[in-house]
């Protein structure tokens, strides 16, 4: 954390001594109006503002464990992440909402490979309960060891839109032309970022 934190204690310096950060952090105070949605894992190496460029303001991000998207629950027990999602579009009114998966992800990697979890009961029933079952996932054997579980992650970003599609806030927006969703793929040993084109149901370079 060494670095880290004395990023942190000259940060304030910075903006106080560069006019345009003073002036673009000043405007932070007065409220957000961010352009999209970012949901995405939680791990440490999938970083959106470093590879879409963005600055503080521009993302409303909700990362999670494999980049799930819960149920939308009707039973009156409503779950931080689709408060997120619920907040990003009903007061935010984010045009965009993007789901980004990604290479080498541990936690699509370990449900399709049915790694044993038992010393992480909770890791184990957030998998079992938000990502499909190993076989929605890996349609053989040979995607099971991927290195990079690229197909099965592809294919988790879209039961994740589809899951989204069920959202009544998303519905609504979406089919009033309010909202686009959208599917990427984030290579994290190249940089490189794939798009799910919804004419050819295919990830492609953006």
């Amino acid at each position: 954390m060494r670095s880290l934190i004395a990023h942190a204690r000259a940060f304030p310096a910075r903006i106080r001594d560069h006019a345009d950060d003073r002036d673009s952090y000043g405007r932070l105070a007065e409220g957000q109006l961010p352009e999209a949605l970012f949901i995405t894992c939680s791990d440490a190496r999938v970083q959106p503002a470093v590879f879409t460029g963005a600055r503080p303001g521009q993302l409303f991000e909700l990362r999670t464990a494999g980049n799930a998207v819960p149920p939308y629950e009707t039973d009156g027990r409503p779950t931080g992440e689709s408060a997120t999602i619920e907040f990003a579009l009903g007061v935010l009114n984010v045009p965009e909402v993007v789901v980004c998966g990604h290479s080498h992800c541990g936690a699509v990697g370990a449900r399709i490979r049915n790694e044993d979890l038992a010393a992480l009961p909770a890791v184990h029933g957030w998998l079992d309960a938000q990502l499909p079952p190993p076989a929605q996932l890996a349609s053989d054997e040979s995607e099971r060891h991927q290195p990079d579980v690229a197909a099965a992650v592809q294919r988790h970003v879209r039961v994740q839109l589809a899951r989204l599609r069920r959202y009544p806030c998303v519905r609504e927006r979406e089919a009033a032309g309010q909202l686009r969703l959208r599917g990427w793929y984030y290579t994290v040993h190249t940089g490189q970022v794939l798009e799910l084109d919804a004419r050819t149901d295919a990830f492609l370079p953006l």
